[in-house]
């Protein structure tokens, strides 16, 4: 039975049309297990930026944990005077270095430029008490010299986005099947856990290049409430980035800028349509087709009914 079930998930890993099907059955997986019980798993010990900061400020008893203050010589120091070998990325908040503490503990060091404010201590304070195993830890933060720096925990193995579809990469073989699932799960927990807080966190900027596995597969959510540094001004790194996320964001948030619960879960869908697929979402299916991997399964439904 397992060897059978081996080659029908095969085959449906070698179309857009079979790995849509898949996406439906272990979406309705997921929202059973996960996002089904929420009522019951809701905690209120860390509260939420979104939608209101302000109400979390004045209204909302929360328990915050003392994100740790840090100076900007020992991140200097980690990431070797923050060198282009150390740089690791670059997002939305800005460059990201990597960086070995002198404890020893290697972080991912956010940075950008920006006058120091209470409330960008207060956020920080707020994401670093939210503790999660399918989340990245925001351990601290540093505001100097007009610069601002995000501390988070080092995730060795990447982001997921790298796995699938990364220069020379090859999905079948860099991501088992076994490893396809649990990576969804965990990513999905991290999820339904930021929308179990009273009130609920929106996550805003869910996708594929922000689920993060460690050594042994287990995914983590990065960037949750990172939004909310950016406020307004939506500060995107290059534009073919944003256009690449673009196809992360459901209807409604592309046309009206509403972040919701369920804009979160259609982004959820849309990167379970790239793990499953192994392919970018703004792909085409093929060369004949004018359509990308979220609109063709729609198109293909809509010329079997007529």
């Amino acid at each position: 039975m397992g060897i059978q079930m081996s080659r029908n998930l095969a085959a449906i890993l070698g179309g857009a049309a079979g790995a849509v099907a898949l996406v439906g059955i272990v979406g309705l997986l997921i929202w059973f297990c996960l996002f089904h019980k929420r009522g019951v798993s809701r905690t209120s010990e860390t509260g939420s930026s979104d939608p209101s900061v302000q109400g979390r400020h004045i209204g909302v008893q929360l328990s915050l944990r003392e994100a740790r203050r840090f100076e900007l010589r020992e991140l200097s120091l980690a990431t070797k005077n923050f060198s282009d070998r150390n740089l690791i990325g670059e997002g939305k908040f800005g460059e990201v270095y990597k960086g070995l503490l002198q404890d020893g503990m290697l972080v991912a060091i956010k940075k950008r430029a920006g006058a120091p404010s209470q409330e960008f201590i207060d956020e920080a304070c707020y994401l670093s008490s939210i503790q999660h195993r399918n989340l990245v830890t925001l351990l601290g933060y540093c505001q100097e010299n007009n610069q601002q720096f995000l501390v988070y925990e080092y995730i060795p193995n990447g982001s997921v986005s790298i796995h699938l579809y990364g220069v020379g990469q090859v999905s079948a073989q860099k991501i088992e099947f076994k490893h396809r699932l649990s990576i969804a799960l965990g990513a999905a927990k991290g999820l339904a856990h930021l929308h179990s807080l009273s009130p609920r966190l929106v996550h805003k900027d869910f996708k594929t290049a922000n689920v993060l596995v460690d050594e042994n597969f287990i995914a983590k959510v990065a960037d949750a409430g990172l939004r909310n540094f950016l406020g307004r001004i939506d500060v995107a790194g290059p534009s073919s980035q944003v256009t690449a996320d673009e196809i992360f964001l459901a209807p409604e948030v592309r046309e009206f800028r509403r972040f919701s619960e369920k804009s979160d879960v259609y982004s959820f869908g849309v990167f379970l349509l790239e793990l499953v697929s192994g392919r970018e979402a703004s792909e085409l299916p093929s060369s004949n087709s004018t359509e990308n991997l979220v609109e063709w399964p729609r198109l293909q439904q809509h010329f079997q009914h007529h």
